[in-house]
């Protein structure tokens, strides 16, 4: 998991609308532990920006000319030096829009609605960081089953799991059918600390940046089925 840092996030932000930009660099800004330090109006754009510096966090827009979020996410990820990919929030005008499953499938850590409030975006950010889900569990159930309802020339052999223990199967699992670190505690008679420990060694064990990651992990080897909860 990501460790507290005693600077400010560095956020980059990509969209075409200048406004939202504005609008977004404006709440960002106002936060002490934060700071736009690059700005894009396209894919293509962000990629350059993004090879001179390095960021934490991108929000990234998924329809733009030039070249669009899918692409660019994937693209910024291949370039970026090992352990110091930024984590990648893209913004959709609609609720899991196909667009969105793409973006997830290049590597994007989770999707935020461009209507969204202002604390619900600096909390995503926040969260996402952590290398938590920017998802809500329901929503993250949801958009999963939509991912492998999209096909791929390749699932995921089960054989990636081969490294988990049972007790972090048993969390992988509860966190693909979309339970909160809360509720796996419950679920598990553990407290929440000691899930969040589990949770970290899953994502260091099956390579995953992040816990949606993790999820589609455990949706595309079969641990968990769509509509499972």
């Amino acid at each position: 998991m990501t460790e507290p840092l005693d600077r400010p996030l560095r956020i980059a932000l990509v969209d075409d609308q200048p406004l939202v930009r504005a609008g977004f660099a404006m709440v960002i800004d106002s936060q002490d532990d934060m700071q736009v330090i690059a700005q894009a109006s396209d894919g293509a754009a962000a990629v350059d920006a993004l090879r001179a510096r390095t960021v934490d966090v991108v929000l990234m827009d998924v329809r733009m000319p030039r070249m669009d979020g899918i692409e660019a996410t994937a693209e910024i990820l291949a370039q970026a030096p090992e352990g110091r990919a930024p984590k990648i929030i893209v913004l959709t005008t609609f609720d899991l829009d196909e667009y969105v499953v793409s973006a997830i499938r290049a590597g994007a850590s989770g999707f935020l609605l461009k209507d969204a409030q202002p604390e619900d975006l600096l909390g995503a950010i926040r969260t996402v960081h952590r290398g938590d889900a920017v998802i809500a569990p329901s929503a993250t159930r949801r958009l999963l089953e939509r991912v492998v309802q999209t096909p791929e020339p390749a699932e995921q052999d089960a054989t990636v799991l081969a490294p988990l223990t049972d007790r972090e199967r048993e969390v992988l699992t509860l966190m693909g059918r979309g339970f909160s670190n809360q509720e796996i505690g419950a679920e598990l008679f553990v407290a929440e600390a000691t899930v969040k420990t589990h949770v970290g060694r899953v994502l260091a064990k099956l390579g995953a940046r992040d816990r949606v990651q993790a999820v589609i992990i455990a949706f595309e080897t079969g641990l968990v089925a769509p509509g499972s909860r």
